[in-house]
């Protein structure tokens, strides 16, 4: 992990863990991925952005230690598991996911991840 990375997490530092188990189990799978932090977010890039997490409270009252995963796709998931969807774009959907224990970075959001990094190659 980076400076840069650490850097991002100060003053959330219990989120970490989150943030380190799915960077881990991402490069797992694409290690050619691109990443870069920003004030606000940390970006992973395939050709553009298609997974960019961030630790700002959106609106519902959100678990004490989390982070926010946001995705890319060409269509909307339906899914209790998102936290909002928006279609900035037409045929751009952008979703808001919570992640609040290592648990949930399973199966099912690994999958999103992948439509996510394929979306981004693609569009």
């Amino acid at each position: 992990m980076t400076q840069a990375e650490l850097e991002f997490f100060m003053g959330h530092e219990a989120a970490l863990p989150l943030y380190a188990e799915l960077r881990e189990r991402l490069f797992e799978r694409w290690p050619e991925t691109e990443l870069r932090v920003s004030r606000t977010q940390i970006s992973f890039k395939a050709r553009y952005g298609f997974a960019f997490v961030s630790t700002r409270r959106m609106g519902r009252k959100c678990p004490e230690v989390f982070i926010i995963l946001s995705l890319g796709l060409g269509r909307e998931l339906k899914s209790g598991r998102v936290l909002a969807a928006s279609e900035p774009y037409p045929g751009r959907w952008t979703h808001h996911i919570i992640i609040s224990s290592p648990e949930e970075i399973d199966a099912e959001l690994l999958a999103w991840l992948a439509e996510a990094r394929e979306f981004a190659l693609t569009k």
